[in-house]
């Protein structure tokens, strides 16, 4: 499953399908709905320099945020290995809810 980046007119966005990635079946076990607005969370927690300079437009069965090239690119590279690795996010959801973080999925 690809994280893809778009440039449409100018407006730059990264985005990928979700309910069929690596991680989702860890996203699951820990109560969670794998749709996009779970990444958007997880995104924001484990993120949130990169976080508060995008703008995010998930929705069920994509994860979608649109921001600048390099925003973008940094974001992607942090996001590659999670969504291939159950103990990844695993590690993160565990470290949010530790912290008193709610995800909105």
């Amino acid at each position: 499953m690809a994280i893809l980046l778009h440039d449409f007119a100018g407006k730059h966005s990264l985005t990928f399908d979700v309910g069929r990635l690596a991680a989702d079946a860890a996203v699951a076990d820990a109560g969670h709905e794998p749709n996009g607005y779970f990444w958007e969370g997880l995104v924001q927690f484990a993120w949130p320099d990169i976080a508060e300079r995008l703008d995010f437009d998930s929705e069920a069965g994509m994860f979608c945020v649109v921001g600048s090239p390099s925003d973008l690119a940094q974001l992607r590279t942090a996001l590659e290995p999670v969504i291939a690795s159950p103990d990844a996010v695993r590690d993160i959801i565990e470290r949010a809810e530790t912290s008193g973080f709610e995800f909105d999925d």
